[in-house]
């Protein structure tokens, strides 16, 4: 099992729209680092302009995590389409090629071949956001060093600088199970069709016209809202509340754990039923 998930990790990042999500990641942090390197005393000035007539601030409050928590919020809702881009042509890129045959007559099983496909997406997916921690937060604390954390989430809350890794470290690990469910999707949409194009923009319109359905002010809608795997995507930023809401996050965190298990589940049936003589 080992030897087919690096053998598929090879295929997919043997392909230049492997790298997209990566180069685009780096770009956009880079970006968003300059521009605070020269602006971010303005930015904590409007961030606490409530409060400065009433309190002294001292330390070192902009700083890298909170260049980290910035970005991690303003990249979070754009990763979904970055990670399409694989997921979609895992399955979908074989059909295309013609492989599929050669693929299914070797002495591996389909359960296998589709297993390792989806654990080489997951490692994708872990790799991708590996890459934006370190870059964010990383790179950011070299740069502009550490502090305390202000972070806003409907009142203002200064976190000291020793109760801040092990929320981002919670942070990034239930972004990589948001990440893992749209994953998941867009693997389900590569197994039904010989184009990647189409889990591509079928996962991506799901996603939106989820997002579009949770905001509509209709009860029913709302009373169905909490099933969505995207009403729970952004649940990572509860690590950034105080006192943190446990509950929620474990309940969000089975919802989307159960969306995967049941895409994958899914997709594996799919596949073994696939017609490869057609």
């Amino acid at each position: 099992m080992i030897t087919l998930i690096w053998i598929e990790l090879q295929k997919i990042f043997k392909k230049w729209r492997t790298y997209i999500g990566f180069i685009a990641i780096g770009t956009l942090v880079i970006i968003v680092q300059i521009a605070l390197y020269f602006t971010g005393d303005n930015y904590i000035k409007a961030m606490t302009r409530g409060f400065q007539d009433s309190f002294i601030m001292v330390g070192n409050l902009f700083n890298g995590y909170l260049v980290a928590n910035l970005v991690l919020g303003g990249l979070f809702i754009h990763i979904p389409f970055l990670i399409v881009l694989v997921g979609g042509d895992l399955l979908a890129s074989e059909a295309t090629a013609g492989t599929y045959r050669m693929l299914l007559t070797r002495p591996v099983s389909r359960l296998k071949v589709v297993s390792a496909k989806f654990c080489a997406g997951l490692i994708y997916v872990f790799l991708l956001l590996a890459w934006l921690a370190f870059l964010s937060l990383g790179v950011s604390c070299l740069i502009f060093g550490t502090g305390e954390l202000l972070s806003f989430s409907g009142k203002l809350i200064i976190f000291s600088r020793d109760d801040v890794l092990w929320r981002f470290a919670g942070a990034y690990a239930y972004s990589m199970l948001s990440m893992s469910t749209v994953f998941a999707l867009s693997y389900f949409f590569s197994s039904m069709v010989e184009n990647a194009i189409g889990p591509i923009v079928a996962t991506m319109a799901v996603i939106i016209i989820f997002i579009i359905l949770s905001a509509l002010p209709i009860d029913f809608l709302k009373d169905i809202s909490p099933y969505f795997f995207t009403s729970h995507m952004i649940h990572w930023s509860n690590f950034f509340n105080d006192p943190v809401d446990y509950q929620k996050i474990m309940e969000s965190a089975l919802i989307l754990g159960v969306h995967i298990l049941g895409l994958y589940l899914v997709t594996t049936y799919l596949f073994i039923k696939k017609d490869i003589l057609s």
